[in-house]
């Protein structure tokens, strides 16, 4: 389903993403973070760990990137080698890489903990001769994994796609622009699915400062795997290629928040810039957005009990006071208590209502990061959302009577 402008009433656990089964739903309990636990050396099941990762590093930077709460590398450039790997091993820092024939010697290495299965084989491929021709059919992509699989089935195999996930008409896909049902296909050639698009600095008008497009490619994944893959994705934080437009702190924040939101279980930050010159680790030189993307991180890391806790389908609603601006939401329950996260789909201000469940006894709703109580009244809170506010509330609950 697309998201659509005009949604002013959405469940706070977003229902069509909270597929029965869904590795990104509810858990059990008594599996914290339980989405991994098939791979005995797969990224960690612990309900402290969410993946927070940058696409296609230096090995050398990885303490840097630690600091800023990067817990995984994702790709190693014409690796993995043994320096990498020992570089990365120092750091504490985890990595998904190739599975080329140093890697196949490092299989009891703990330092690795999943396998790329290549980088947007969904777009138009280039020819040796020049040009471009179709992009790489999706049985190659299934019969590839298959053998990464066989070699190793401790670790799961993380496809990227293209931003033609969320929007049909990329002219990067050639060929098959415009067809959609290649996705379910290409998703079954994966363990871990992730795709990037970077609304800020888009070029086409039709997605340019749409930041929704993250939150649609997300919803597609998950709704295309019907739950069976993990959904990852990736963010944008620097100017790409764009000479002029950079997102801001409020936006990269906002496209995190939608991601998680509606089913994102792992975030990619893309850190290349090649505007006004390039830069493998843009990221890394600015410092108002290397303190923004800090900031994020750390409140995930914070919040990671809760993100991996059972989603509750049915504990809140929420409605926008303008259509124009609707509000998508998720709501988990941790340890008794309730938490909402929730986000402004599109630029402007709004007044959003939400109503918890008839007959749940709430004591107090508190916004975790302004740490202000917002007043409860008759079962329901009111807050106003600006362009693209996130707002991340714990309510707490009665304690149940003996």
């Amino acid at each position: 389903m697309r998201i659509h402008p005009r949604w002013n009433v959405m469940s706070l656990a977003c229902t069509l993403f909270a597929v029965a089964g869904s590795p990104c739903a509810a858990q059990a309990d008594n599996v914290p973070n339980g989405r991994y636990a098939a791979w005995s050396r797969g990224p960690s099941s612990d309900e402290t760990f969410f993946p927070i990762a940058v696409w296609l590093q230096n090995p050398a930077k990885a303490a840097r990137y630690k600091v800023a709460g990067i817990n995984t590398y994702i790709g190693l450039w014409k690796g993995p080698t043994e320096s990498q790997l020992a570089q990365l091993r120092h750091a504490g820092m985890k990595v998904i890489c190739a599975q080329n024939e140093l890697a196949r010697q490092h299989l009891d290495d703990p330092t690795i903990i999943g396998w790329m299965h290549g980088d947007e084989p969904d777009n138009a491929q280039p020819l040796a001769e020049g040009g471009y021709g179709p992009p790489i059919p999706p049985e190659r992509i299934v019969g590839d994994y298959h053998v990464i699989r066989k070699a190793d089935p401790t670790r799961p195999v993380l496809l990227n796609l293209g931003q033609g996930v969320a929007y049909d008409n990329w002219i990067g896909r050639g060929v098959r622009r415009n067809r959609p049902e290649d996705y379910p296909l290409y998703i079954e050639g994966c363990d871990i699915v992730s795709f990037d698009i970077y609304p800020v600095v888009h070029r086409n008008p039709e997605v340019a400062g749409k930041l929704w497009y993250v939150a649609k490619g997300v919803e597609r994944l998950v709704s295309w795997s019907q739950g069976r893959k993990i959904v990852w994705n990736c963010i944008e934080c620097t100017r790409i290629q764009h000479p002029t437009a950079k997102p801001t702190p409020r936006q990269v924040r906002a496209e995190v928040w939608m991601s998680l939101i509606h089913g994102s279980c792992g975030l990619i930050y893309f850190v290349h810039e090649w505007q006004p010159r390039f830069n493998e680790s843009a990221l890394l030189d600015d410092v108002e957005m290397l303190g923004a993307v800090t900031r994020i991180n750390a409140r995930i890391h914070a919040l990671a009990p809760v993100l991996n806790a059972p989603t509750q389908s049915d504990a809140v609603t929420v409605v926008s006071s303008d259509p124009d601006v609707p509000i998508a939401s998720l709501v988990k329950s941790y340890r008794g208590d309730v938490y909402v996260f929730a986000v402004a789909m599109r630029p402007g201000t709004t007044e959003a209502r939400f109503s918890l469940r008839p007959g749940a006894k709430a004591v107090r709703v508190e916004d975790i990061e302004e740490d202000r109580v917002v007043p409860l009244v008759d079962g329901a809170f009111t807050d106003t959302f600006a362009d693209w506010q996130v707002r991340l509330y714990r309510v707490v609950m009665a304690e149940p009577s003996p």
